[in-house]
Protein backbone atom coordinates (compact mmCIF):
# COMPACT_ATOMS: atom_id res chain seq x y z
CA UNK A 1 0.00 0.00 0.00
CA UNK A 2 1.16 3.58 -0.66
CA UNK A 3 2.37 5.95 2.05
CA UNK A 4 0.75 9.33 2.68
CA UNK A 5 2.40 12.28 4.36
CA UNK A 6 -0.16 14.34 6.27
CA UNK A 7 -0.54 17.51 8.32
CA UNK A 8 -3.48 18.03 10.69
CA UNK A 9 -4.75 20.11 13.62
CA UNK A 10 -6.48 18.99 16.79
CA UNK A 11 -9.60 20.69 18.15
CA UNK A 12 -7.28 22.60 20.51
CA UNK A 13 -5.09 23.82 17.65
CA UNK A 14 -2.22 21.37 18.22
CA UNK A 15 -0.34 20.57 14.99
CA UNK A 16 0.34 17.00 13.95
CA UNK A 17 2.32 15.62 11.03
CA UNK A 18 3.40 12.16 10.04
CA UNK A 19 3.31 9.32 7.51
CA UNK A 20 0.51 6.77 7.28
CA UNK A 21 0.16 3.63 5.15
CA UNK A 22 -3.28 3.41 3.56
CA UNK A 23 -5.11 2.17 0.49
CA UNK A 24 -6.32 5.67 -0.42
CA UNK A 25 -6.30 9.30 0.67
CA UNK A 26 -9.86 8.91 1.99
CA UNK A 27 -8.63 6.26 4.43
CA UNK A 28 -6.06 8.72 5.83
CA UNK A 29 -8.78 11.37 6.25
CA UNK A 30 -10.99 8.82 8.03
CA UNK A 31 -8.13 7.90 10.39
CA UNK A 32 -7.47 11.56 11.25
CA UNK A 33 -11.14 12.36 11.84
CA UNK A 34 -11.55 9.26 13.98
CA UNK A 35 -8.79 10.59 16.22
CA UNK A 36 -10.43 14.06 16.26
CA UNK A 37 -7.89 15.75 13.99
CA UNK A 38 -8.73 18.07 11.09
CA UNK A 39 -6.73 17.29 7.91
CA UNK A 40 -4.86 20.24 6.41
CA UNK A 41 -2.64 18.65 3.81
CA UNK A 42 -2.27 15.06 2.52
CA UNK A 43 0.28 14.03 -0.12
CA UNK A 44 1.21 10.61 -1.40
CA UNK A 45 4.91 9.98 -0.81
CA UNK A 46 7.41 7.42 -2.04
CA UNK A 47 8.68 5.03 0.58
CA UNK A 48 12.41 5.24 1.00
CA UNK A 49 13.75 1.74 1.15
CA UNK A 50 17.21 1.01 2.47
CA UNK A 51 19.35 -1.16 0.25
CA UNK A 52 20.59 -2.83 3.40
CA UNK A 53 18.34 -3.41 6.39
CA UNK A 54 20.70 -3.19 9.35
CA UNK A 55 18.12 -4.68 11.72
CA UNK A 56 18.79 -8.08 10.11
CA UNK A 57 22.33 -8.00 11.51
CA UNK A 58 21.38 -6.81 15.00
CA UNK A 59 21.14 -9.15 17.97
CA UNK A 60 17.79 -10.96 18.19
CA UNK A 61 15.35 -10.21 20.97
CA UNK A 62 15.66 -12.89 23.66
CA UNK A 63 12.85 -14.41 25.69
CA UNK A 64 14.26 -12.77 28.83
CA UNK A 65 14.03 -9.34 27.15
CA UNK A 66 10.39 -10.01 26.26
CA UNK A 67 9.73 -10.90 29.90
CA UNK A 68 11.37 -7.67 31.07
CA UNK A 69 9.45 -5.67 28.43
CA UNK A 70 6.09 -7.08 29.61
CA UNK A 71 6.95 -6.58 33.29
CA UNK A 72 8.08 -2.96 32.85
CA UNK A 73 5.11 -2.19 30.63
CA UNK A 74 2.75 -3.70 33.22
CA UNK A 75 4.33 -1.70 36.06
CA UNK A 76 3.94 1.62 34.24
CA UNK A 77 0.51 0.86 32.78
CA UNK A 78 -0.80 -0.29 36.17
CA UNK A 79 0.39 3.03 37.61
CA UNK A 80 -1.80 4.89 35.12
CA UNK A 81 0.86 5.82 32.54
CA UNK A 82 -0.61 6.01 28.97
CA UNK A 83 0.54 3.39 26.42
CA UNK A 84 2.33 5.99 24.27
CA UNK A 85 4.31 7.26 27.26
CA UNK A 86 5.18 3.69 28.29
CA UNK A 87 6.58 2.97 24.84
CA UNK A 88 8.46 6.26 24.81
CA UNK A 89 10.20 5.34 28.07
CA UNK A 90 10.90 1.73 27.08
CA UNK A 91 12.32 2.54 23.64
CA UNK A 92 14.80 4.94 25.25
CA UNK A 93 16.01 2.72 28.07
CA UNK A 94 16.18 -0.69 26.32
CA UNK A 95 19.73 -1.83 25.53
CA UNK A 96 18.93 -4.21 22.66
CA UNK A 97 19.22 -2.12 19.49
CA UNK A 98 16.83 -4.30 17.51
CA UNK A 99 14.17 -4.00 20.21
CA UNK A 100 14.85 -0.25 20.44
CA UNK A 101 14.22 0.19 16.69
CA UNK A 102 11.12 -2.02 16.86
CA UNK A 103 9.63 -0.14 19.82
CA UNK A 104 10.24 3.14 18.00
CA UNK A 105 8.26 1.77 15.03
CA UNK A 106 5.46 0.66 17.38
CA UNK A 107 5.49 4.11 19.02
CA UNK A 108 5.19 5.81 15.60
CA UNK A 109 2.30 3.54 14.56
CA UNK A 110 0.36 4.32 17.73
CA UNK A 111 0.99 8.02 17.20
CA UNK A 112 -0.66 7.61 13.80
CA UNK A 113 -3.79 6.12 15.37
CA UNK A 114 -3.12 2.37 15.29
CA UNK A 115 -4.00 0.16 18.25
CA UNK A 116 -1.28 -1.37 20.41
CA UNK A 117 -1.89 -4.92 19.12
CA UNK A 118 -1.97 -3.77 15.48
CA UNK A 119 1.32 -1.93 15.97
CA UNK A 120 2.89 -5.06 17.45
CA UNK A 121 1.51 -7.18 14.59
CA UNK A 122 3.35 -4.91 12.15
CA UNK A 123 6.54 -6.01 13.95
CA UNK A 124 5.70 -9.74 14.08
CA UNK A 125 9.26 -10.69 13.17
CA UNK A 126 10.25 -9.54 16.65
CA UNK A 127 7.14 -10.04 18.79
CA UNK A 128 5.70 -13.60 19.06
CA UNK A 129 2.17 -14.19 17.79
CA UNK A 130 1.16 -15.41 21.25
CA UNK A 131 2.05 -12.05 22.82
CA UNK A 132 0.25 -10.13 20.06
CA UNK A 133 -2.93 -12.21 20.44
CA UNK A 134 -2.86 -11.86 24.21
CA UNK A 135 -2.47 -8.08 24.06
CA UNK A 136 -5.29 -7.88 21.50
CA UNK A 137 -7.50 -9.86 23.90
CA UNK A 138 -6.46 -7.55 26.74
CA UNK A 139 -7.45 -4.49 24.71
CA UNK A 140 -10.87 -5.94 23.93
CA UNK A 141 -11.56 -7.06 27.51
CA UNK A 142 -9.99 -4.05 29.22
CA UNK A 143 -7.57 -6.29 31.18
CA UNK A 144 -4.35 -5.26 29.43
CA UNK A 145 -2.51 -4.79 32.74
CA UNK A 146 -3.19 -8.30 34.02
CA UNK A 147 -2.42 -9.78 30.58
CA UNK A 148 1.01 -8.11 30.54
CA UNK A 149 1.71 -9.39 34.05
CA UNK A 150 0.80 -12.96 33.08
CA UNK A 151 2.91 -12.76 29.91
CA UNK A 152 5.93 -11.55 31.88
CA UNK A 153 5.59 -14.61 34.16
CA UNK A 154 5.07 -16.84 31.11
CA UNK A 155 8.26 -15.64 29.37
CA UNK A 156 10.27 -15.80 32.60
CA UNK A 157 9.42 -19.50 32.86
CA UNK A 158 10.24 -20.02 29.17
CA UNK A 159 13.60 -18.30 29.72
CA UNK A 160 14.40 -20.61 32.65
CA UNK A 161 13.80 -23.67 30.46
CA UNK A 162 15.97 -22.23 27.66
CA UNK A 163 18.82 -21.43 30.08
CA UNK A 164 18.70 -24.95 31.53
CA UNK A 165 19.01 -26.40 28.01
CA UNK A 166 21.95 -24.13 27.20
CA UNK A 167 23.82 -24.90 30.41
CA UNK A 168 23.22 -28.64 30.02
CA UNK A 169 24.41 -28.73 26.40
CA UNK A 170 27.45 -26.48 26.97
CA UNK A 171 29.78 -29.34 27.94
CA UNK A 172 28.89 -31.70 25.03
CA UNK A 173 29.28 -28.82 22.55
CA UNK A 174 32.67 -27.83 24.00
CA UNK A 175 33.76 -31.46 23.96
CA UNK A 176 32.81 -31.87 20.29
CA UNK A 177 34.67 -28.67 19.36
CA UNK A 178 37.80 -29.81 21.22
CA UNK A 179 37.58 -33.19 19.46
CA UNK A 180 37.48 -31.52 16.04
CA UNK A 181 40.47 -29.28 16.84
CA UNK A 182 42.50 -32.20 18.22
CA UNK A 183 41.86 -34.30 15.09
CA UNK A 184 42.75 -31.40 12.78
CA UNK A 185 45.94 -30.71 14.76
CA UNK A 186 47.01 -34.38 14.57
CA UNK A 187 46.32 -34.61 10.85
CA UNK A 188 47.97 -31.33 9.81
CA UNK A 189 50.95 -30.99 12.18
CA UNK A 190 51.74 -34.24 13.96
CA UNK A 191 51.15 -36.95 11.38
CA UNK A 192 53.18 -35.56 8.42
CA UNK A 193 56.17 -34.85 10.72
CA UNK A 194 56.04 -38.30 12.28
CA UNK A 195 55.73 -40.14 8.95
CA UNK A 196 58.68 -38.35 7.35
CA UNK A 197 60.79 -41.04 9.04
CA UNK A 198 59.16 -43.66 6.81
CA UNK A 199 59.38 -41.61 3.60
CA UNK A 200 61.09 -44.35 1.59
CA UNK A 201 59.09 -47.21 3.11
CA UNK A 202 55.93 -48.86 1.86
CA UNK A 203 53.21 -47.69 4.19
CA UNK A 204 50.15 -49.77 5.23
CA UNK A 205 46.84 -48.97 3.57
CA UNK A 206 45.23 -47.28 6.66
CA UNK A 207 48.30 -45.06 7.04
CA UNK A 208 48.29 -44.12 3.34
CA UNK A 209 44.58 -43.21 3.48
CA UNK A 210 45.11 -41.05 6.55
CA UNK A 211 48.20 -39.46 5.02
CA UNK A 212 46.19 -38.56 1.90
CA UNK A 213 43.55 -36.92 4.08
CA UNK A 214 46.27 -35.06 5.99
CA UNK A 215 47.89 -33.83 2.76
CA UNK A 216 44.53 -32.76 1.31
CA UNK A 217 43.58 -30.96 4.51
CA UNK A 218 46.85 -29.00 4.71
CA UNK A 219 47.01 -28.08 1.02
CA UNK A 220 43.31 -27.54 0.23
CA UNK A 221 41.98 -26.43 3.64
CA UNK A 222 39.87 -23.69 2.01
CA UNK A 223 37.84 -26.31 0.12
CA UNK A 224 36.98 -27.99 3.41
CA UNK A 225 35.89 -24.66 4.91
CA UNK A 226 33.71 -23.96 1.85
CA UNK A 227 32.26 -27.47 2.11
CA UNK A 228 31.42 -27.03 5.80
CA UNK A 229 29.79 -23.63 5.16
CA UNK A 230 27.74 -25.01 2.24
CA UNK A 231 26.69 -28.01 4.37
CA UNK A 232 25.57 -25.77 7.24
CA UNK A 233 23.64 -23.46 4.91
CA UNK A 234 22.10 -26.43 3.11
CA UNK A 235 21.06 -28.06 6.38
CA UNK A 236 19.61 -24.79 7.62
CA UNK A 237 17.65 -24.35 4.38
CA UNK A 238 16.34 -27.91 4.66
CA UNK A 239 15.41 -27.42 8.32
CA UNK A 240 13.56 -24.18 7.54
CA UNK A 241 11.51 -25.78 4.76
CA UNK A 242 8.09 -27.23 5.63
CA UNK A 243 8.93 -30.82 4.67
CA UNK A 244 12.38 -30.68 6.27
CA UNK A 245 11.12 -29.23 9.55
CA UNK A 246 8.32 -31.80 9.67
CA UNK A 247 10.85 -34.61 9.06
CA UNK A 248 13.21 -33.50 11.84
CA UNK A 249 10.39 -32.79 14.28
CA UNK A 250 8.99 -36.27 13.64
CA UNK A 251 12.49 -37.70 14.16
CA UNK A 252 12.75 -36.00 17.57
CA UNK A 253 9.69 -37.96 18.69
CA UNK A 254 11.15 -41.30 17.50
CA UNK A 255 14.78 -41.33 18.69
CA UNK A 256 14.72 -43.11 22.10
CA UNK A 257 17.21 -40.79 23.85
CA UNK A 258 15.61 -37.55 22.65
CA UNK A 259 11.95 -38.64 22.59
CA UNK A 260 11.30 -38.42 26.35
CA UNK A 261 12.82 -34.97 26.67
CA UNK A 262 10.99 -33.62 23.58
CA UNK A 263 7.61 -34.89 24.80
CA UNK A 264 8.08 -33.27 28.22
CA UNK A 265 9.08 -29.92 26.68
CA UNK A 266 6.02 -29.99 24.39
CA UNK A 267 3.74 -30.89 27.33
CA UNK A 268 5.19 -28.12 29.50
CA UNK A 269 4.73 -25.49 26.78
CA UNK A 270 1.25 -26.71 25.86
CA UNK A 271 -0.15 -26.73 29.40
CA UNK A 272 1.46 -23.44 30.47
CA UNK A 273 0.45 -21.55 27.31
CA UNK A 274 -3.11 -22.90 27.28
CA UNK A 275 -3.49 -22.05 30.98
CA UNK A 276 -2.28 -18.49 30.38
CA UNK A 277 -4.69 -18.02 27.48
CA UNK A 278 -7.72 -19.48 29.26
CA UNK A 279 -7.20 -17.48 32.46
CA UNK A 280 -7.05 -14.35 30.30
CA UNK A 281 -10.51 -15.02 28.92
CA UNK A 282 -9.52 -16.36 25.49
CA UNK A 283 -12.08 -18.86 24.08
CA UNK A 284 -10.90 -22.49 24.05
CA UNK A 285 -10.78 -22.86 20.24
CA UNK A 286 -8.80 -19.66 19.77
CA UNK A 287 -6.54 -20.63 22.69
CA UNK A 288 -5.81 -24.02 21.09
CA UNK A 289 -4.94 -22.36 17.78
CA UNK A 290 -2.40 -20.09 19.50
CA UNK A 291 -1.04 -22.94 21.63
CA UNK A 292 -0.42 -25.12 18.58
CA UNK A 293 1.84 -22.46 17.06
CA UNK A 294 4.09 -22.20 20.14
CA UNK A 295 4.57 -25.94 20.65
CA UNK A 296 7.90 -25.78 18.80
CA UNK A 297 7.11 -28.94 16.82
CA UNK A 298 5.44 -28.94 13.39
CA UNK A 299 4.13 -32.50 13.79
CA UNK A 300 2.35 -31.51 17.02
CA UNK A 301 1.08 -28.36 15.33
CA UNK A 302 -0.53 -30.49 12.60
CA UNK A 303 -2.04 -32.89 15.11
CA UNK A 304 -3.42 -30.01 17.17
CA UNK A 305 -5.55 -29.08 14.15
CA UNK A 306 -7.25 -32.45 14.62
CA UNK A 307 -7.84 -31.56 18.29
CA UNK A 308 -9.39 -28.21 17.29
CA UNK A 309 -11.70 -29.96 14.81
CA UNK A 310 -12.77 -32.49 17.47
CA UNK A 311 -13.47 -29.80 20.09
CA UNK A 312 -15.33 -27.69 17.50
CA UNK A 313 -17.71 -30.59 16.84
CA UNK A 314 -18.55 -31.01 20.53
CA UNK A 315 -15.86 -33.37 21.83
CA UNK A 316 -14.22 -32.74 25.20
CA UNK A 317 -10.62 -31.54 25.19
CA UNK A 318 -9.47 -34.65 27.09
CA UNK A 319 -10.96 -37.04 24.50
CA UNK A 320 -9.56 -34.97 21.61
CA UNK A 321 -6.05 -34.97 23.11
CA UNK A 322 -6.24 -38.71 23.76
CA UNK A 323 -6.89 -39.42 20.06
CA UNK A 324 -3.70 -37.73 18.81
CA UNK A 325 -1.52 -40.00 21.02
CA UNK A 326 0.99 -37.31 22.02
CA UNK A 327 0.39 -36.55 25.70
CA UNK A 328 0.82 -38.93 28.60
CA UNK A 329 -2.19 -40.52 30.37
CA UNK A 330 -1.49 -38.26 33.36
CA UNK A 331 -1.96 -35.11 31.25
CA UNK A 332 -5.19 -36.49 29.75
CA UNK A 333 -6.49 -37.31 33.23
CA UNK A 334 -5.59 -33.85 34.57
CA UNK A 335 -7.36 -32.16 31.64
CA UNK A 336 -10.42 -34.37 32.16
CA UNK A 337 -10.54 -33.47 35.87
CA UNK A 338 -10.13 -29.77 35.04
CA UNK A 339 -13.03 -29.88 32.57
CA UNK A 340 -15.30 -31.72 34.98
CA UNK A 341 -14.71 -29.38 37.92
CA UNK A 342 -14.58 -26.20 35.81
CA UNK A 343 -11.01 -25.32 36.81
CA UNK A 344 -9.15 -26.25 33.65
CA UNK A 345 -6.80 -23.26 33.70
CA UNK A 346 -5.70 -23.94 37.31
CA UNK A 347 -5.19 -27.66 36.65
CA UNK A 348 -3.16 -26.89 33.52
CA UNK A 349 -0.98 -24.43 35.45
CA UNK A 350 -0.19 -27.05 38.09
CA UNK A 351 0.53 -29.60 35.36
CA UNK A 352 2.89 -27.15 33.67
CA UNK A 353 4.80 -26.61 36.93
CA UNK A 354 5.11 -30.38 37.36
CA UNK A 355 6.43 -30.87 33.81
CA UNK A 356 8.90 -28.00 34.20
CA UNK A 357 10.62 -30.13 36.87
CA UNK A 358 10.23 -33.24 34.71
CA UNK A 359 11.84 -31.42 31.78
CA UNK A 360 14.88 -30.57 33.90
CA UNK A 361 15.18 -34.20 35.01
CA UNK A 362 14.84 -35.45 31.41
CA UNK A 363 17.48 -32.94 30.28
CA UNK A 364 19.93 -34.22 32.89
CA UNK A 365 19.34 -37.79 31.70
CA UNK A 366 19.87 -36.71 28.09
CA UNK A 367 23.19 -35.01 28.83
CA UNK A 368 24.24 -37.98 30.95
CA UNK A 369 23.86 -40.16 27.83
CA UNK A 370 25.31 -37.67 25.33
CA UNK A 371 28.55 -36.97 27.26
CA UNK A 372 29.90 -40.57 27.30
CA UNK A 373 28.86 -41.05 23.67
CA UNK A 374 30.88 -37.97 22.69
CA UNK A 375 33.89 -39.22 24.69
CA UNK A 376 33.69 -42.67 23.06
CA UNK A 377 33.47 -41.17 19.55
CA UNK A 378 36.43 -38.88 20.30
CA UNK A 379 38.46 -41.81 21.67
CA UNK A 380 37.70 -43.98 18.61
CA UNK A 381 38.70 -41.27 16.10
CA UNK A 382 41.93 -40.34 17.91
CA UNK A 383 42.67 -44.03 18.50
CA UNK A 384 42.37 -44.80 14.76
CA UNK A 385 44.74 -41.94 13.95
CA UNK A 386 47.29 -43.16 16.50
CA UNK A 387 47.03 -46.75 15.21
CA UNK A 388 47.56 -45.57 11.63
CA UNK A 389 50.69 -43.71 12.78
CA UNK A 390 52.09 -46.69 14.71
CA UNK A 391 51.48 -49.35 12.01
CA UNK A 392 54.63 -48.43 9.99
CA UNK A 393 56.71 -48.92 13.14
CA UNK A 394 55.39 -52.47 13.57
CA UNK A 395 56.14 -53.22 9.90
CA UNK A 396 59.70 -51.94 10.38
CA UNK A 397 60.18 -54.08 13.48
CA UNK A 398 58.91 -57.15 11.59
CA UNK A 399 61.41 -56.45 8.77
CA UNK A 400 64.29 -56.07 11.22
CA UNK A 401 63.36 -59.30 13.00
CA UNK A 402 63.56 -61.24 9.74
Amino acid sequence: MPLYEYKALSDKGKALKGIYEAASEDEVVAMLRQNKYYPIKINETVEKKNILDISVFLKNVKTKELAVFCKQFYTMSNAGVPIVSCLDVLRVQTENKKLKITLSNVYDDIQKGATFSTSLRNQKKVFPELLINMIEAGELSGNLDSILERMSIHYEKEDKVINKVKSAMAYPIMLSMVSVFVVIFLLIFVMPTFLNIFENSTLPIPTRILLSISYSLSKHWYLYIIGVVISILGFNELYQSKKGRLFFDRLKLKIPVIKGYTEKVITSRFTRTLSTLLVSGIPLIQALESTAKVSGNKLIEHRMKQVIDEVSTGSTLANALKKINVFSPMVISMVKIGEECGQLNEILDKTANFYDDETESALQKLTAVVEPIMIIIMAIIIGLIVIAMILPMFDMLNTISF
